[in-house]
C-alpha cells in the first residue's frame, strides 16, 4: 500500500497507528496521514472512553471483532498503536484497502 497505513506483524498480532481527535461532532475516519488513520471520536480522553470508542468504530468500519483490537502502544496519547490479533498481515491490508476505496478516501 502506497504512502498509506503502515502495517508491522508481529508475534502478537499485526500492528498500525491511528491519530486520535476526541471531542469531536461525530465519529469517523476521516483520513490517512503519515501512516496512520486519522480518527475522530465523539468522547472525552477520560477513562479510557476514547480509546473504546477507537476500537468500537475501528470494529464496525473495518468489519473485525471488537475482541480482536486492543490499544497496543501510545493508550495516554493522541497518537496510538492498535494490535490487530488473529489476522494476517495480507487479510488486513486487504481490508484496508477495500475501505480506503469503498469510502473514497484520501491518502495524504
Amino acid at each position: 500500500m502506497n504512502n498509506s497505513i503502515v502495517l508491522k506483524e508481529s508475534k502478537k498480532g499485526v500492528t498500525f497507528d491511528i491519530h486520535v481527535n476526541p471531542h469531536a461532532s461525530r465519529a469517523e475516519i476521516c483520513g490517512v496521514q503519515e501512516g496512520a488513520f486519522k480518527l475522530k471520536v465523539t468522547v472525552p480522553p477520560v477513562e479510557g472512553a476514547a480509546n473504546e470508542a477507537c476500537i468500537k468504530l475501528l470494529a464496525e468500519e473495518l468489519k473485525l471483532k471488537k475482541s480482536q483490537l486492543e490499544i497496543f502502544a501510545g493508550a495516554k496519547s493522541r497518537r496510538k498503536t492498535v494490535l490487530v490479533k488473529n489476522a494476517g498481515k495480507t487479510e488486513l491490508e486487504l481490508k484496508l484497502q477495500n475501505y480506503l476505496k469503498t469510502n473514497h478516501m484520501r491518502e495524504a
